[in-house]
């Protein structure tokens, strides 16, 4: 099969056009030696009995356009390795004719109905479906025996036709299945998307299909045939030949990414939280030019279930897993301690803390009367901003929050409190609290985090900021940032009923919700220094001819496109990236473990947000991280809640990602004689990755 894929990637427009045609020939022409010898003897009929009427018949003839189905874009990985393509087929059509009657098409029902294994009814309310269009699709991908029967008796069924179709195949299975997204049917509740198109065409329903469907899809072309007063096609008058849709390749290397999904399966199916972790994402993104390498969402999902007619077998594992979401892009949860680099940089920048600046860490904190404890009960001393990140020292972050909202004196011993200056407790909070927390905000928003990315997917999640409003018993509310900085430039301050304690939170990443795209765009924009890129998943478009191993020359390339740029002075990027190299080097560092021996040196940060599932507490294992260390080539990001610690499970995943990253083509750190191949691994479809998602459900 895949030496057929790869001449059919190198046919001419005129190839295809004989090939298509050619196909259809000899499709036709197998199934009617089928039925050849009974056809003998009824010729023999028709031409001694019937031949006055039939001539007659067709001296009154009219000509109908008949439409030819173009073939979709294939989708290539960054590799040239196919990740969708069109299947050529066989379909069984209606063309309606206006000279038959609708009690012809009645009979015409009872005639194909069991052929098609359906009831007359059924096949008689689809055959008048799809009004405003000569074509109707009766019957997809069918059997040479069904062919048969239309061509044996097409006497019997005027206007039916045996027609080349293409049934969309993702080679791979279950392989970056919510990135691919698949195909579907127009349908009553779509078809005004889709004006101009044609009912029998497929389009992308989620995904890459859909996103990029105005390029993959083609347009139709058509076959000007002449009809006898029977309903019957006497002759073809003339083609205009349809125009395939373009091909695309995508920046996602399919190596990495079978590699990243079986880490991801490996790791909960030997998690001590396995049954605890329902979702989770992982990103990889290159650094220097925005496109995704790879991203993951678990569960899994295999697109084919749906173009291949194998839906229903799967509807439990769909209504249960939430498998048909991509938790890369659209599940958003708190981020815990990886939003601390970034609100480092905002507190150096604000001035609140400087290099030599020494917090002590007792293990707690109180704010007013609410006593704030470092995780796990550790007391680290007195921390230095970069060992604050190394650590991952709460009680460091919890001041900075707090500093940057003007409430000083938390202690062991005091809880502290606001300047007289401001007043009121109310009127401290909308003025004094509202401008530190959206600086601190404002400051993640500037990494990438809160917001859309404008990946080339559809349906992505923003974040959320919340406060915890004390009229509320302090429970958390959504805080509209936007307004609240609209406010602030126009009046001063900005009403809300929030707490000191929201401060302190936030600073540690519990009153923030973000995506891991988001995450992975913040930990590509710290390795790059403030330079904030696109996250991308297209990399080039090619011709319908046209391929990424055919040497052909891109119609369009993606180029590098810059979104923003964190400034920051050289020395405040370099002790972030200090602290965050000491979390994954220095023994004392949060992911130590999970990076010892490693051939690279990585920065990274690890978070542990404390979350509720199935109401429920557990934690939010998160990482993100960028490597190598000097002139980074990847970040990544990795999300799973229910996982446990950050620095057991995702910086784990994280890790894995790297090794399978460096050891596929990238010098130093692995010798090129031990690189692996770029292909897809071998024993992908019998890895657990592919078969063991949905038999968990």
């Amino acid at each position: 099969m895949r030496n057929w894929k790869d001449k059919q990637e190198q046919l001419t427009e005129e190839e295809k056009r004989r090939r298509r045609q050619a196909f259809r020939t000899n499709m036709v022409y197998g199934t009617v030696f089928l039925s050849f010898t009974s056809l003998v003897l009824r010729a023999g009929y028709v031409q001694v009995a019937k031949g006055k009427s039939f001539r007659q018949a067709e001296l009154t003839t009219q000509t109908a356009r008949i439409p030819i189905l173009p073939q979709r874009g294939w989708i290539y990985d960054a590799n040239g390795q196919v990740l969708a393509w069109d299947k050529p087929t066989m379909s069984i059509v209606l063309n309606r004719y206006s000279t038959v009657s609708d009690a012809t098409y009645h009979q015409v029902a009872q005639v194909l109905a069991p052929v098609l294994q359906t009831t007359p009814a059924k096949l008689y309310q689809t055959m008048n479906s799809a009004t405003g269009t000569i074509q109707v699709t009766l019957a997809n991908n069918v059997t040479n025996e069904q062919v048969a029967f239309v061509v044996e008796h097409q006497s019997q069924l005027p206007g039916v036709q045996v027609v080349q179709d293409y049934q969309r195949q993702y080679p791979n299975g279950d392989l970056a299945g919510q990135v691919l997204g698949y195909v579907g049917a127009i349908t009553a509740e779509n078809v005004n998307q889709y004006k101009g198109y044609l009912y029998s065409q497929k389009v992308g329903e989620t995904g890459i299909e859909q996103e990029y469907e105005p390029i993959l899809q083609g347009n139709p072309g058509y076959e000007l045939v002449a009809i006898n007063s029977a309903g019957n096609a006497i002759g073809s008058v003339g083609e205009i030949a349809p125009k395939d849709g373009d091909n695309i390749q995508l920046t996602l290397d399919g190596h990495e990414q079978a590699e990243a999904q079986m880490i991801m399966q490996n790791m909960i199916n030997s998690s001590s939280n396995k049954n605890n972790v329902e979702d989770a994402a992982a990103v990889m993104l290159n650094v220097k030019t925005g496109g995704v390498i790879a991203m993951v969402s678990y569960p899994y999902l295999d697109p084919n279930w749906y173009t291949m007619g194998t839906l229903g077998q799967h509807a439990n594992y769909l209504s249960t897993s939430g498998a048909q979401m991509n938790n890369a892009i659209g599940m958003y949860n708190y981020p815990g301690s990886t939003v601390k680099p970034a609100n480092l940089i905002t507190a150096l920048k604000a001035g609140v803390v400087k290099p030599d600046t020494v917090i002590e860490d007792d293990g707690y904190i109180y704010i007013g009367t609410s006593r704030k404890n470092e995780d796990e009960g550790f007391a680290f001393g007195g921390v230095n901003p970069i060992e604050a990140i190394t650590v991952s020292s709460d009680v460091f972050f919890y001041q900075v929050g707090l500093w940057l909202g003007k409430w000083f004196g938390s202690s062991t011993s005091s809880g502290g409190g606001y300047p007289p200056t401001a007043g009121s407790f109310q009127n401290y909070l909308n003025t004094d609290f509202a401008k530190g927390i959206n600086q601190l905000f404002q400051g993640e928003v500037d990494f990438g985090l809160g917001y859309p990315t404008g990946i080339d997917l559809p349906y992505e999640a923003a974040g959320k900021f919340y406060v915890e409003d004390y009229t509320q018993g302090n429970s958390q509310v959504q805080y509209n940032l936007k307004a609240s900085e609209a406010s602030v430039a126009k009046t001063g301050k900005y009403v809300n009923y929030g707490s000191p304690a929201s401060l302190a939170d936030a600073a540690i990443g519990q009153s923030q919700q973000f995506t891991p795209m988001q995450l992975a765009e913040y930990a590509m924009t710290l390795a790059d220094q403030g330079l904030r890129l696109k996250p991308h998943l297209l990399e080039n478009v090619f011709t319908e001819n046209g391929t990424p191993s055919s040497g052909a020359k891109p119609l369009q390339t993606v180029k590098p496109q810059i979104e923003g740029k964190v400034q920051a002075a050289s020395w405040q990027w370099n002790l972030v990236k200090q602290g965050m190299y000491g979390v994954t080097s220095n023994p004392s560092g949060t992911a130590y473990s999970a990076f010892v021996g490693a051939p690279y040196q990585v920065a990274g940060k690890t978070g542990t947000a404390q979350i509720y599932l199935g109401g429920k507490p557990t934690d939010n294992s998160v990482f993100i991280c960028y490597a190598p260390l000097n002139n980074p080539q990847v970040a990544i990001a990795v999300m799973a809640p229910g996982g446990g610690y950050g620095a057991q499970f995702s910086a784990v995943i994280a890790r894995q990602m790297l090794d399978a990253y460096f050891n596929e083509h990238h010098e130093p750190f692995m010798p090129k004689s031990g690189w692996t191949s770029t292909a897809i691994p071998a024993n992908w479809k019998s890895s657990p990755a592919y078969t063991l998602p949905e038999q968990s459900h």
